[in-house]
């Protein structure tokens, strides 16, 4: 018997999980820096597992911290202080949020900041606009910056693009021996790229209840289980809470429990989460029947350029595996990957619509999203509308605005639906 669907209002034990993990986190890294742990800023897509290969060492991502302050609500106060300071307010609102942030001591962070660093390694794959930014503590604090580069994917990752990577990241683990005194153990990050890897496989079968209809999940529960992926990469911990959040939202979806149970539309996101309206969004969408059930900012998470589904390589040789993962988010990849990528997202999660939101802080982003969005209607035969955002600074948003094409957008998928032409 067909069981009724049912809409999902309580917060879920993977959503208290999460607070309590986050928590954990910053409490931990906080402890650690402050006993002497050897602290290192790092960008997202920089492989946090190799630093489980030192026995006192512990990381921090800016970024996300960033994101975490824009979805508190203090994303425009620490950007204002930045501003103050004669930082642009064309700048990545991540940037602005973070260095209001670092130079007024941590004060207004939801985790008083993060402690400063012993080392910044920034990366060329991940926003040209990083290595700048970390050049700024590089200048005033006197503290050695690493870049990373890594290679711009046009096609799969070439040998000698992986060779020129791992030897960059074996420099970077004799620069940390030599300044932290420690010594490196590639067995320590074996084991930790191992949890990544099953915390990988326990991410993409939560993200696939997005298939079921009505999705079992909303592009936003991933924007929010996305964090630890950030924080605590490499531990049984991220494996542990990604299986535990995977087997809930599959229970969920068996016992005829979602977030939009009245389901009309099924959208695809395209760009960074807009952090200051996770709630707004997914309220007034739900309100509309209207989910936006995935995003290539949270399906790229493990996989390979132009992939959707998950990278399944041998964790015998980490640092190749490491190397090979280091163009998995959009932002390194040219147009036709990323739109492999979506198309294979449309194809398996039965996409009505998608929304491409051009945002401000994050020119490497966006700068292409506009033939993205004509090839994507052409090819895959949906409407398309690009709304525009900006992903911690709530003043460079207009939610009525977004609001009247995301609206006009689904009249143009009722139109297609009837045969009339948009």
């Amino acid at each position: 018997m067909e069981i009724p669907a049912k809409s999902r209002h309580v917060k879920t034990e993977s959503g208290k999980r999460l607070s309590r993990m986050m928590i954990q986190s910053y409490t931990d890294l906080h402890r650690r820096a402050g006993e002497g742990a050897f602290t290192v800023w790092i960008a997202i897509i920089v492989p946090a597992e190799l630093f489980a290969g030192f026995d006192n060492v512990v990381y921090a991502v800016p970024e996300s911290h960033a994101a975490m302050s824009a979805g508190k609500g203090v994303g425009p106060l620490q950007c204002e202080k930045a501003e103050r300071a004669g930082y642009s307010m064309d700048l990545c609102s991540y940037a602005r949020i973070d260095i209001g942030t670092a130079f007024d001591s941590g004060k207004d962070s939801p985790s008083f900041g993060l402690p400063k660093p012993h080392l910044l390694v920034s990366n060329t794959n991940n926003c040209s606009l990083l290595v700048k930014w970390f050049d700024v503590y590089n200048r005033a604090w006197d503290v050695p910056h690493i870049v990373l580069d890594v290679p711009f994917a046009y096609g799969p990752q070439r040998e000698e693009d992986l060779g020129y990577i791992v030897a960059q990241l074996r420099s970077l683990i004799e620069t940390i021996e030599r300044m932290s005194g420690q010594r490196f153990d590639i067995e320590k990050v074996r084991a930790a790229v191992a949890h990544s890897r099953e915390a990988g496989r326990h991410w993409k079968r939560f993200l696939a209840c997005a298939a079921h209809r009505p999705s079992g999940i909303t592009a936003f529960d991933s924007f929010v289980q996305m964090a630890p992926f950030l924080t605590d990469r490499g531990t049984p911990e991220l494996a542990e809470h990604y299986r535990l959040l995977a087997d809930e939202t599959e229970a969920l979806v068996a016992s005829g429990s979602f977030p939009v149970p009245g389901e009309r539309y099924r959208l695809l996101w395209d760009n960074i989460a807009p952090w200051h309206q996770l709630r707004n969004m997914s309220t007034r969408l739900a309100g509309m029947d209207a989910n936006i059930i995935a995003a290539s900012y949270t399906y790229c998470l493990g996989t390979l350029e132009g992939e959707y589904r998950l990278f399944e390589g041998e964790t015998a040789e980490p640092m190749r595996y490491l190397a090979r993962l280091q163009n998995f988010s959009v932002c390194p990849m040219g147009k036709e990957l990323r739109k492999r990528a979506m198309k294979e997202a449309i194809r398996e999660l039965g996409i009505d619509g998608a929304v491409f939101a051009s945002n401000r802080s994050c020119k490497v982003y966006s700068v292409m999203q506009m033939d993205l969005m004509r090839e994507i209607s052409a090819e895959c035969a949906i409407p398309c509308a690009m709304i525009d955002v900006d992903h911690a600074d709530l003043r460079a948003y207009s939610e009525e605005s977004a609001f009247l094409r995301i609206q006009a957008l689904l009249e143009r998928i009722d139109r297609a639906r009837s045969g009339k032409t948009a």
